[in-house]
């Protein structure tokens, strides 16, 4: 099943950049564009929609009125070119804020984001998406696909990240706090200022340091509280 969104915007070259960036995702299907607001309101009553990108200042209706009068609420991604709105706008507990002009960058942790929401926290209905939930990631100019349960650790190169998996090292132009903050918290957790590691990829503990794969990792001392009683946890769940 594929995400489905909207588009409302009154000025016609913003939608035609967000549709060319969505160009890049086959699971998302746009189904409108709108440069009237009032006019998306009959597509929402008629069918389920899972992301409305939406502008903000427009002559017929402000996004936040259009919010305001949404019956059921979808994620909600703002599109504009002012600031000063990012802290009403979170208020109103929006999936994400992106300013104009929107680079591929910053569009593609959005993304992530959405499909976090909708597969992984279980949004969506489609099963066999749902067994494989997935991040997409910049490497060498292409978008690839990861499964998120191919993950076992990243490991943090200054400016870049290597995401270790089990098939293969991958490394992307993006710092650590950036990728685990969009990879789920309930899988993944950071343990040292240059590692975030898989939950259930860890098969020993010992001391200060993990074991995945073979591979022995330290835990930072300001990490070493949380982190063990974040595994135990979990273990003593299994056990149970």
């Amino acid at each position: 099943m594929k995400i489905k969104c909207i588009i409302i915007d009154d000025e016609p070259l913003a939608i035609t950049v967000i549709e060319s960036h969505l160009k890049n995702f086959d699971h998302i299907e746009i189904v409108e564009t709108f440069n009237n607001p009032l006019k998306a309101y009959r597509v929402l009553e008629q069918q389920k929609i899972d992301v409305i990108f939406l502008d903000i200042n427009m002559p017929q209706m402000t996004g936040f009125s259009f919010i305001d009068n949404l019956s059921s609420k979808p994620l909600i991604v703002i599109t504009t070119a002012y600031r000063e709105y990012a802290i009403k706008s979170f208020e109103l507990n929006i999936l994400d804020y992106l300013v104009k002009p929107i680079p591929f960058n910053r569009f593609l942790k959005t993304v992530n984001k959405i499909y976090q929401q909708v597969y992984v926290n279980n949004m969506a209905i489609d099963a066999s998406l749902q067994q494989e939930p997935h991040i997409f990631l910049k490497v060498n100019k292409k978008l690839l696909k990861i499964n998120l349960n191919d993950i076992l650790y990243i490991e943090s190169l200054k400016d870049y990240i290597k995401v270790i998996t089990k098939l293969g090292d991958y490394v992307v132009h993006k710092s650590l706090s950036a990728i685990t903050e969009e990879l789920p918290h309930s899988n993944f957790m950071r343990i040292h200022r240059s590692y975030t590691v898989s939950i259930n990829k860890i098969s020993a503990l010992e001391g200060n340091t993990i074991e995945i794969s073979n591979r022995k990792i330290p835990i930072g001392r300001n990490y070493i509280k949380q982190a063990k009683e974040r595994i135990f946890n979990i273990n003593d769940d299994k056990e149970n």
